[in-house]
């Protein structure tokens, strides 16, 4: 890791399941791994369906985003996977309620699989304050 990456970490988000980071900060921005349905104290899936999922999904990144002093206002872009596109109305739903006034660019697409068979991951690009 080089001195100019900073490396983004902490308890209020699930701990990285793998060799990577919860986020990284570089060049003014914070680049978050893709985030899971996860919940943060017991490591679990949080149950329920595609809505519960994204929930926890936003919740999760939005510990990320505070650990690195910034909000959904300052959030640049997002990419949302799916294992159904059909689930999309229902996410997009949470994610405006969650997002609020925010309009990051955004990018949805549907995938085989994903990480411990969940149905939603989001990843994010956030540009730093000040």
């Amino acid at each position: 890791m080089t001195p100019s990456i900073k490396l983004v970490s902490t308890t209020e988000a699930p701990a990285a399941i793998g060799p990577y980071s919860q986020a990284t900060i570089a060049g003014g921005f914070l680049f978050t791994a893709g985030q899971i349905p996860l919940d943060p104290t017991s490591g679990d899936i949080v149950a329920g369906d595609v809505v519960a999922q994204a929930t926890q999904v936003l919740a999760n990144l939005a510990a990320v985003l505070k650990a690195a002093g910034c909000g959904w206002g300052d959030v640049v872009k997002t990419t949302v996977f799916l294992t159904d596109m059909a689930d999309f109305p229902r996410v997009n739903e949470v994610y405006a309620a969650t997002l609020g006034a925010a309009r990051p660019a955004r990018s949805t697409v549907q995938v085989s699989a994903l990480p411990r068979g969940v149905n939603v991951e989001i990843e994010l690009v956030a540009k730093l304050p000040g």
